[in-house]
Parts: structure tokens; C-alpha cells; sequence
């Protein structure tokens, strides 16, 4: 028999959003966190650039849906823009609130107001930000809080394995298995509610920005459950990750173009302003191509940005993370430019959700990364993800507390079976199937793709996908397992929404379909299509 935990919400995740929508209902219920690392091991932590809300008074919601709406290349939608932007002062000030410090300046009249830097795609200066550590700033402060509450535990290192949905009616959640990466048993906690907050799944591509957890867990276990999911073609490339063999993903805010930083190719000249008149401003997806097209024109392995036209001390002050980094590899950003390759950032669909974080299968919900909330369409604007986090964790916390019953009793989940199973003598057959899978994703279905690259991939999927499904029926699981499951099963997903865009889209682009549709819609899977599969 496993063990068994219980609570009243299970939040499966611990970056901005898991965090907050904790703090948010541990007033009114018993609530578990789990992280499949140490708790500041997500991508949260390693955010730089900031938080997009309007503290201007020059600045307007208005322009700032506008804004994201060009962003998203006509593929967002409207009333979830809106009310982000509508909602996103008031989930900054309870930021605030927690104890979160930003940066400030003097007004003119000596005042203290925020200091607003500003990014790819904003038309004013609306980035809330803690120098180039803002995620550090925001995990840091939202875990002390965290570890404080009576009424909120921690599970540190275990997966999340599997959802549970009872059989009766309409096959409600009712918790999840979980893997103890400590004793390297299979547990299960039932929950009346349960909440994804797991993050993207850029850990799919071979190279990537993003930390060894952002392995798509989320969006595989939901689609499993039977949740739909929705543009998972549009993979955020971030143009701009140090290239160097000893700087792992060490990724370069967009806050250095923002603040004036210029990308050049390895003779010194500029080129953005060849691909867009926004240059070094426009949105991450223009950029990464740009990137992208000058290195395989030249045959170079990089390009380089460089702010070293900037004053020294602007430089230390406003980017002390980086400039400390790369001054340990050996590069003075104050003199010299820094090397750059896109990596694999964003996920920007998911698993579908209604405006309360909601998904197809009653009491689960999804909130941040993982989730499809309509905001960011084709193609992510900066700063924009850490907002989604906080306000729509906080939909998802108003929605919890309205529908928990405070007299629910806990039932018994059924037993993780594994009398059938044996412990692996073939890990490698993992680690082959791990490095094959990131880089045909990488070749075939990255930054630029054509229809022959995605059928290939498809090919490949399914053949991993049968091999994969077959080790995980005859042997018990262990993290990279799981890991790769969830990986091989939203490559599919990828792969199929990125055949069903017959265009050129935001971040999806094909060299079969080079232009634009004059209307378009999301692409949304449906599990029972493709049963067999899942």
C-alpha cells in the first residue's frame, strides 16, 4: 500500500504562480505545495527583466492591451488582455504588499516613485523590476512568506506522476500520484481541488534558456486526464542567451535592449534595423529569427549585443546579475560585446483554461506557464508572463474559495500498482531516448520549419513514444523517466499543432507558408481525437 496525503488544495508547482495562489487560499484552506526540485529550482527564480503594469501616468491599460495585441500577431484574445492588463496594478501592490522590492528613482520633486525600464514590444516604460534579478527578488520573498503559514506544507523533490479522477459522474480530479524523489516511492494525495502550476516545457528543444525542470509535466498529465490544449505550435525563442561553453543557460534580459543594448554581427555591424524599423525593440520572435537567419547566412556560431556604449556605472548598476557572470567568464560587458544564440524560452499555449483557471476536467485548474489563457496569442510580449502568474492565480484563488466545501470528507485514493514491474537495468535507454528526442525538436521543429522537418519529427515521436510507453509499463520510475514521458508526449502535441498552421504566424513560421492568413484562430487538440496516442 502507498502512503496517502490529504488537503484541501493541492498546488502542483512552486514558481510566482504556485506561490501566490498558496498565499491567497491559505486563509480558507489546508493547501500542499509540491516542487519536483528545491523550491527555488523553477523558472520564477530565474527571471531577470521584470513585470509589465501601468505606473505611469503618461502610460494607459489601453496601450498596454494594444501593445500586447500586436505582439501576439492578431491571435490574442481580447478580453483575457484586458482583463490582465485591467488587474495587473492591484496583483503588483499585493506583490508589493508581501514584502517584493523593486527598484526606485527620485521624481522630480525627490520624491520615491518605481523605477520603469522597458522592453521588446511596449510603447512605454511599464517594467517593474529588482535590478536584473526580479524572479530572484519575487521566489525569495513569496517562499519566506510561504514557509511561514501554518496552513501551507511543502513537498520538496517529488513528481508529480499521474492525475487522479474518480470514476463516478463527471470524473472529477481528485489529487494526483506523486513520486517521493527521496525514498524513490510512489505516494498519492487526494485533494478536493488541484492546481498545475508546472511551468512550459522548453526543456523539449536542445537548447534552452529554461531550468532541468521545465519538462512539461503539466501540460502531459492534464492532457492525459482529458483536457484539451491550444497552440502549442508557438514556442517562444528568447534572441538573446549567452553563448559560451561554460554559461550553461545563462539567459541576457531583454531589459539590455530595452535600456539601449545593440545586437551586431561578428564584424561589428548592426543589423536589426534590416528586419524590422522597431530594430533591437521588436518582439522576441523578430528578433530570434533575425538572429537566427544572420548565423546561418555567415556560418557563424553567434551573434553579439552590445551595451558597451553605455557609461560603466550605468551598466554595474542596472545589470549587476550579468555584469558579475559574464566578468567571471572572462567578458567585460562595459568594454565588449556579449556573444548571443536564441534558446527555447516560452511555452506560450497550454492547457486550456476559462477566465477562473479552470480546465476541461472539473476541480483541476491551471494557472501561469502551463496554462492557454488567450493572453498571449502567437507570440509572448516581455514581461508579460510573470503578470499572467499573479493575476490569474488570483482568479483561480477566488473561484477555490467560493466552491470548497469546508465540510468535505477525504476518500481513499486507489494503490499505485507496481507488483508487476521491476527495477531498470537499461538506463541508457532513457538517456538516448532523452538527447535523440531534444535534438530532432531543435532541427526540425525550432525557430524556422518546413512540412517534410515536422513529419519527420512525427515519425520519430511515435516511434519514441511506443519504446517510452513500453519501459514505463515494465519498470518502476524514476525522474527521468517521468521526465521524458511528459517530454515525448507534449512533442506530439507540438508537432501537431505546428501541421494544422497552414501560415507563418508570430512564432511559428514555415517555409511553406511564408505569409499570413487573413483570419486565423487557435489550434486546439482534443485527447479523445487522438486516443490512441495519449
Amino acid at each position: 500500500m502507498n502512503l496517502q496525503h490529504n488537503c484541501d488544495v493541492l498546488i502542483i508547482g512552486s514558481g510566482a504562480a504556485g506561490l501566490s495562489l498558496a498565499l491567497h487560499l491559505a486563509q480558507h484552506a489546508d493547501v500542499v505545495i509540491l516542487s519536483k526540485s528545491r523550491i527555488n529550482a523553477g523558472s520564477t527564480y530565474y527571471a531577470q527583466g521584470g513585470i509589465a503594469a501601468v505606473f505611469d501616468e503618461n502610460d494607459t491599460v489601453d496601450s498596454h492591451v494594444q501593445d500586447t495585441l500586436i505582439a501576439g500577431a492578431g491571435l490574442c484574445e481580447e478580453d483575457a488582455v484586458r482583463y490582465t492588463a485591467e488587474n495587473a496594478k492591484e496583483c503588483l501592490n499585493w506583490l508589493i504588499g508581501q514584502g517584493v522590492d523593486f527598484d526606485k528613482e527620485k521624481d522630480e520633486n525627490g520624491n520615491d516613485k518605481y523605477h520603469l525600464t522597458r522592453e521588446g514590444g511596449h510603447s512605454h516604460r511599464r517594467i517593474l523590476h529588482a535590478a536584473d534579478a526580479t524572479g530572484q527578488e519575487i521566489q525569495t520573498t513569496l517562499v519566506e512568506r510561504v514557509k511561514r503559514h501554518s496552513r501551507i506544507r511543502i513537498f520538496e523533490r517529488y513528481n508529480a506522476v499521474d492525475l487522479i479522477r474518480a470514476t463516478d459522474g463527471d470524473k472529477p480530479c481528485i489529487g494526483a500520484y506523486i513520486w517521493n524523489r527521496n525514498t524513490e516511492k510512489v505516494e498519492s494525495i487526494y485533494a478536493q481541488k488541484t492546481v498545475l502550476a508546472t511551468g512550459g516545457a522548453s526543456k523539449v528543444y536542445q537548447y534552452t534558456s529554461n531550468p532541468d525542470v521545465a519538462s512539461g509535466d503539466g501540460i502531459a498529465m492534464a492532457w492525459r486526464a482529458g483536457c484539451r490544449v491550444a497552440n502549442m505550435e508557438f514556442n517562444q525563442f528568447h534572441p538573446t542567451c549567452l553563448y559560451h561553453p561554460e554559461a550553461g543557460t545563462f539567459l541576457l534580459t531583454e531589459a539590455l535592449r530595452g535600456e539601449g543594448a545593440i545586437l551586431r554581427r561578428p564584424n561589428g555591424s548592426r543589423f536589426m534595423p534590416d528586419f524590422d524599423e522597431r530594430a533591437e525593440l521588436a518582439p522576441r520572435d523578430i528578433v530570434a529569427r533575425a538572429i537566427d537567419f544572420e548565423m546561418k547566412r555567415l556560418g557563424a556560431d553567434c551573434m553579439y549585443l552590445d551595451i558597451s556604449h553605455k557609461e560603466p556605472a550605468f551598466i554595474k548598476s542596472h545589470f549587476p546579475t550579468i555584469y558579475e557572470k559574464t566578468r567571471q567568464l572572462g567578458i567585460d560587458i562595459t568594454k565588449n560585446p556579449m556573444p548571443v544564440v536564441p534558446a527555447a524560452h516560452y511555452t506560450c499555449g497550454g492547457v486550456m483554461v476559462d477566465k477562473n483557471s479552470q480546465t476541461d476536467t472539473k476541480n483541476l485548474y491551471a494557472i501561469g506557464e502551463v496554462a492557454y489563457t488567450g493572453l498571449h496569442g502567437a507570440n509572448r510580449m516581455a514581461s508579460n508572463s510573470l503578470l499572467e502568474c499573479l493575476v490569474f492565480a488570483r482568479a483561480a484563488a477566488l473561484e477555490i474559495e467560493q466552491t470548497l466545501d469546508s465540510k468535505h470528507r477525504y476518500l481513499k485514493l486507489p494503490a499505485w500498482d507496481e507488483s508487476r514491474v521491476t527495477n531498470s537495468d537499461e538506463e541508457v535507454v532513457i538517456q538516448h531516448n532523452w538527447h535523440e528526442l531534444r535534438l530532432f525538436m531543435w532541427d526540425y521543429v525550432g525557430i524556422v520549419r518546413t512540412n517534410n522537418r515536422l513529419q519527420r519529427a512525427m515519425n520519430r515521436v511515435e516511434l519514441l513514444q511506443k519504446e517510452i510507453d513500453e519501459y514505463y509499463r515494465n519498470f518502476r520510475v524514476s525522474n527521468n523517466l517521468l521526465e521524458l514521458r511528459n517530454l515525448v508526449q507534449v512533442a506530439e502535441l507540438i508537432i501537431r499543432c505546428a501541421m494544422q498552421r497552414k501560415e507563418s504566424r508570430g512564432l511559428h513560421y514555415t517555409l511553406d507558408y511564408p505569409n499570413m492568413l487573413e483570419t486565423t484562430s487557435p489550434t486546439v487538440l482534443k485527447p479523445e481525437k487522438y486516443s490512441a496516442n495519449s
